[in-house]
């Protein structure tokens, strides 16, 4: 970690090699993983074991930029694996975020994304059919924001955020390859285009240790409010 003895992802020695070679407890050992990891610098997989943590994705809401745009920056390597791609009725929540009656219908797309081979986010979009017609037969792993750019003549204008810290369960916790309840950051955005509408919602679940949330208030170059597209 901070001395170099493994590199960013490099795995740790198992539990019982490392008690060992410290000479204590496993219970002790194990708290001391957990202080590590709650601090960021080692992360586990769940039936893998643990890794050092890579250095932290430094994440600009304000951004006018997609994630992968936003990462290849910083020099990371991308990749996205679409999970699912479906018509649903809208839950209750996805309906309020959209400002979209009961019982809706949206297009929801689920997708898991790695930064240099590491899974780091799973991903719920939902878009409103009626400013999307066609998009599931597009290729569905590349950004969002240049398709709806290219093929809709649809770009983000402004976008509403809500950011807390919460627990991974069920299939999220699945994607992100973490065990029950281990601590991820959970992202809601509700995204509006250049003419106020909104047009879709994504509700992003991150490894705890992935990103680090930066905003500066100093107003965009061009003079508008910045965003961070999909």
């Amino acid at each position: 970690m901070d001395s170099g003895l493994l590199p960013a992802g490099g795995k740790l020695p198992s539990e019982r090699t490392l008690s060992g070679l410290f000479d204590t407890t496993r219970i002790t050992l194990k708290d001391a993983l957990l202080a590590l990891e709650a601090e960021g610098r080692i992360y586990r997989e769940d039936r893998r074991g643990w890794f050092v943590a890579p250095e932290r994705l430094e994440y600009n809401p304000q951004f006018r930029v997609h994630f992968q745009q936003m990462a290849e920056r910083q020099r990371r390597q991308v990749d996205t694996r679409v999970v699912s791609a479906l018509g649903m009725v809208a839950a209750p929540q996805v309906s309020q975020l959209l400002g979209m009656p009961a019982l809706a219908r949206v297009l929801q797309l689920r997708r898991v994304r790695s930064l240099d081979g590491r899974v780091v986010l799973y991903v719920e979009h939902y878009l409103k059919p009626e400013c999307f017609p066609g998009i599931m037969a597009y290729d569905l792993s590349a950004s969002l924001t240049g398709l709806y750019e290219q093929v809709y003549d649809i770009r983000y204008g402004r976008s509403r955020f809500d950011i807390f810290p919460t627990a991974a369960r069920g299939e999220v916790a699945q994607a992100l390859m973490l065990a029950e309840g281990s601590p991820i950051l959970r992202i809601a955005r509700v995204n509006y285009d250049q003419s106020g509408r909104v047009i879709d919602c994504d509700i992003e679940y991150w490894r705890h240790d992935a990103i680090r949330v930066s905003v500066d208030s100093h107003p965009a170059l061009d003079g508008s409010p910045a965003l961070s597209g999909a």
